[in-house]
């Protein structure tokens, strides 16, 4: 797989079925790994090891119902209250980061109403605060650790 924008995290590969898997910490299973997983699973590392943020607050590709759609968010970092406090979108790293990946994360955030975002395709990388009042956002050189969520 191709190198990334983040620094050099450990895995758990395996072969099967002519078929590589990575092993997902968080759905605790391993999973196909294509490009766009590839990316998910140094975010979710990233957030583990950089950002100080438990597993036990980190989930990744659960349904959500927008619209009468369901649609499903790549990783959410939840608050100590339940609440979300971070909202990421991964996408693969051919794919570019554009104004369509910001509206689709700005979509589910509608719902999800976290108050940070994270863009990444894992070469660029994109943190905003939301402030939710005055419909705006800010963005950040980088997302707060954990304790300070």
């Amino acid at each position: 797989m191709q190198a990334l924008n983040f620094p050099p995290f450990s895995f758990r590969l395996k072969n099967s079925e002519n078929k590589t898997a990575i092993f997902d910490a968080i759905r605790k299973k391993f999973v196909v790994l294509t490009p766009e997983e590839w990316v998910r699973q140094h975010t979710v590392r990233y957030l583990q090891e950089v950002k100080k943020i438990p597993i036990s607050y980190i989930n990744v590709e659960k349904s959500i119902a927008q619209n009468g759609l369901t649609k499903r968010y790549d990783v959410v970092v939840f608050q100590r209250d339940g609440g979300i406090s971070v909202l990421v979108e991964c996408k693969a790293p051919e794919v570019k980061i554009t104004q369509a990946v910001f509206d689709q994360i700005a979509r589910y955030n509608l719902v999800l109403r976290a108050k940070y975002l994270m863009v990444t395709n894992g070469l660029e990388h994109y943190f905003c605060q939301m402030d939710f009042e005055a419909q705006t956002y800010v963005f950040l050189p980088d997302l707060p650790e954990f304790k300070t969520l």
